[in-house]
């Protein structure tokens, strides 16, 4: 009989539960869907304005209603069965992707300008942000309520492996898929793959709700998950380094107009550039899945942030495409590390009952920063330039490293044991 010590060193433990596998497969076919429009989308956006600007604003109109509905959203979730509210997420997805579909035939927009066009995609961006408001603490929640606690960091790796999979196969496919056959029917392969996580949603059977009201306030029940990251310092630290990072490295944003403008490897290369740090992000997790961060965590996530932070600014600089997409590569690997820590944190650390509101502030300070770093990296490249944009902000992630190490002593002595 397997004893927990031996279920902890087995790197295939949690894959042995038949519904986190359906779970995988959910995670995987989310991130490959949503990558892969949004790799066809950013092109598509690029394509008809010209302006590095309109993809920031592609990053913005997400993150808007991600972030103000994510107090509300972790809150409804923690209340709520979780199989049930992803299932809805889902169907939501699938609506948008139909719409983004429709929105790129071009017999459809005939005779509607290139402003419109624009703004109808921006509108389905936001759409898709409300949803993925209610997305991120369904998943985070779900998966604790499939294996048991001491099996947690396993399958956080094995989670975000899939995650990164789908990472680095929907933006590659997406790439492909717009060189072969164009944006349009591009779109209605997302709409296909959409179709897995449905099957397998229903293949998991709905989870017990751990909620608590303990006669608080509305208020308070939607606060509850704020105060406790706050008050978790390394919980804390983590998502605040994670965010800075993301949010001033966000280089990957503005890979069209790299491809297009700097690099001159059209679609196909961008589609591999798009990947590269999804690749290197999967070699770390598969790596990390037999050999555990056990020793000195916090010291490893501070060094890892840090390298990403100057592989940022190698690649702005960059003229070579080999280069840029090794850089990339690098950057990913060297990001795989901080996802795996920040992941594992959250699993161990967060009560039960409050996963749902836990999750939803990850998803404002963290999740949230891809798409405010993919504005801020759009607004900095009209005012200071493309290349300038993206080597001041691997120069101010170095920054954010370092000042985290002098103030931070609980990411120091971060203790990952369960």
């Amino acid at each position: 009989m397997d004893t927990s010590e031996s279920k902890r060193n087995d790197p295939y433990a949690s894959l042995r539960y038949a519904e986190f596998n359906y779970y995988l497969v959910i995670r995987f076919a989310f991130v490959f869907a949503l990558a892969m429009q949004f790799a066809i989308i950013e092109w598509k956006v690029y394509a008809l304005s010209k302006d590095p600007f309109s993809l920031g604003l592609i990053g913005l109109a997400e993150v808007i209603p991600a972030v103000l509905l994510a107090p509300f959203a972790g809150h409804l979730v923690d209340k709520r069965e979780k199989r049930g509210m992803l299932l809805k997420c889902v169907i939501a997805y699938l609506f948008i992707s139909t719409a983004l579909f429709i929105l790129t035939w071009d017999k459809a927009v005939e005779g509607i300008s290139t402003a419109w066009v624009l703004n109808f995609i921006y509108c389905l961006v936001f759409l898709g942000g409300i949803v993925r408001a209610f997305t991120s603490p369904s998943t985070f929640s779900l998966l604790s309520l499939l294996v048991p606690r001491e099996l947690y960091a396993n399958a956080s790796t094995w989670s975000s492996s899939a995650w990164q999979i789908g990472g680095v196969l929907g933006p590659a496919l997406g790439g492909l898929l717009i060189h072969w056959i164009g944006v349009h029917w591009s779109m209605l392969c997302v709409v296909a793959v959409f179709l897995a996580p449905l099957y397998s949603l229903i293949k998991i059977q709905p989870k017990p709700i751990y909620y608590k009201s303990q006669g608080e306030s509305f208020f308070e029940g939607l606060t509850k998950g704020m105060r406790f990251v706050w008050n978790t310092k390394v919980v804390l630290g983590a998502m605040a380094l994670d965010m800075f990072a993301v949010l001033f490295g966000g280089a990957v944003a503005m890979l069209p107009a790299f491809a297009t403008d700097v690099l001159h490897v059209g679609s196909l290369g961008y589609g591999l550039l798009r990947s590269a740090p999804a690749v290197g992000a999967l070699i770390t997790m598969f790596i990390l899945a037999h050999k555990p961060l056990v020793n000195k965590p916090g010291i490893k996530l501070l060094a890892a942030v840090f390298g990403f932070g100057i592989t940022i600014i190698i690649f702005g600089l960059s003229t070579s495409f080999i280069l840029s997409m090794f850089i990339l590569l690098l950057s990913g690997a060297l990001d795989g590390v901080s996802v795996i820590i920040r992941q594992t944190i959250l699993q161990l650390k967060t009560p039960d009952d409050m996963r749902g509101r836990v999750a939803s502030v990850s998803s404002m300070f963290v999740g949230s920063s891809n798409e405010l770093g993919a504005f801020e990296s759009g607004f900095m490249a009209r005012v200071m330039g493309l290349v300038p944009s993206v080597v001041f902000g691997g120069c101010v992630t170095l920054g954010v490293v370092i000042t985290t190490y002098i103030i931070s002593p609980a990411m120091r002595k971060l203790d990952l044991k369960p």
